[in-house]
């Protein structure tokens, strides 16, 4: 089994909300984090149904544990009325809990008890690479980075089946969508909008639904936590900025199967496209399970579209950028590719710059380190990038 370097050991102190998109392996690692802990499972049905019945249950087992006992309910927005039971056996028996889930979309929409700050939030991203011995870039550029997906030679059927129950569970069983062709349709274009400036009115325009179900649509995709959205970087210093916000889905390979995309070939556009997703992947992963909120993620374009870079990684508390990062899938780098990072530089002197490549060793350019993809991933999990 591979080790996932998420480790909750917070719980210790706190009970946590643990979310993540389905099959991100949330169950597969509290079973190994906490195989003594009381386990509650909502997707079994019999499970489910018993607190549907009465969520009452719940307390009247759990009041049986000792003081400071670690319980876990999987999959917890199945059943939002537990909260209320949770809230009571945390303050009143000191017990700890684990509520997990893939969408909190369900919870807020029910008005449930979401613990008023007495529980912490954790999110598990699907794996990156410093989880993978061996890790093939290849591989997770095309299978994508899901356990079930990235661990076969040939995911594409585990792909169509996991958007398929993905629309079925999450999206039909919860009301949110009335016409679901209407969505599927806008499942492929936001996937051909993936990792670009969301622009709301093209997009309905080619689903032939409004601007504002679009919108809707794409709240429904994040807060599912089927994607997300990359803020840009709006701190003017000299040149007018880009405030519009970029959409990815959740992992590389989801764009590529809406797509129809099979193998991606380095050195096409296509290619260049899922390197940049993949690193962005990466990127928040690692600040999330680095830095907390400590940190933010975002990117940096100006208003006239002349220059951009893919990435950076800022302060929260002061907002000063302590590195910006360009991603290109040539083997190649020339001066003409850092533009961006050097109109960044002019007005962010101090922002350490780094261009990633297909390059087979680091090297400097114009004060610009030049990495190969795979090394500064390596060095960015051994905490050597910040």
């Amino acid at each position: 089994m591979l080790e996932r370097i998420l480790k909750l050991r917070e719980v210790e102190n706190d009970s946590l909300f643990l979310w993540g998109s389905r099959q991100t392996g949330k169950s597969t690692l509290l079973k190994a984090l906490f195989p003594k802990a009381r386990l509650y499972d909502l997707l079994k049905t019999d499970v489910r149904m018993a607190f549907q019945l009465r969520p009452a249950l719940l307390r009247e087992e759990c009041e049986m544990l000792d003081e400071g006992e670690l319980v876990v309910v999987d999959e917890v927005q199945k059943v939002p009325e537990l909260l209320d039971e949770v809230h009571w056996l945390m303050e009143n028996r000191g017990l700890r809990f684990i509520l997990s889930g893939s969408s909190a979309r369900k919870l807020r929409r029910s008005g449930a008890n979401l613990l008023g700050g007495r529980a912490l939030r954790f999110t598990l991203f699907p794996l990156v690479s410093a989880e993978i011995p061996d890790f093939d870039l290849q591989r997770a550029l095309n299978n994508g980075m899901l356990p079930r997906h990235y661990l076969v030679a040939d995911p594409s059927k585990r792909i169509q089946s996991y958007i398929g129950d993905y629309l079925q569970q999450e999206i039909v069983e919860e009301a949110v969508v009335r016409q679901l062709d209407s969505f599927t349709r806008f499942l492929q274009v936001a996937a051909m909008s993936n990792a670009e400036i969301v622009k709301y009115t093209n997009i309905a325009q080619d689903c032939g639904v409004s601007a504002k179900t679009v919108k809707e649509y794409f709240a429904i995709l994040e807060e599912t936590m089927l994607g997300f959205y990359l803020p840009a970087y709006t701190k003017v210093v000299k040149r007018r900025l880009m405030q519009s916000p970029k959409f990815y889905y959740f992992d590389v390979a989801i764009p590529n199967h809406l797509l129809h995309r099979r193998t991606l070939v380095p050195g096409t556009d296509i290619y260049g496209h899922a390197l940049e997703h993949f690193v962005i992947q990466e990127l928040r992963a690692f600040i999330s399970y680095s830095f907390g909120e400590d940190k933010a993620l975002s990117f940096w374009r100006t208003l006239d579209n002349k220059y951009e870079v893919d990435a950076l990684i800022s302060d929260v508390m002061t907002g000063n950028v302590d590195v910006a990062i360009e991603v290109k899938s040539s083997d190649n780098v020339v001066s003409n590719d850092t533009k961006g990072l050097k109109a960044f530089s002019e007005e962010h002197p101090n922002t350490k710059l780094i261009m990633l490549s297909m390059e087979d060793r680091p090297r400097m350019l114009n004060g610009i380190e030049v990495w190969p993809v795979t090394q500064f991933l390596q060095r960015l999990w051994s905490r050597k990038v910040l």
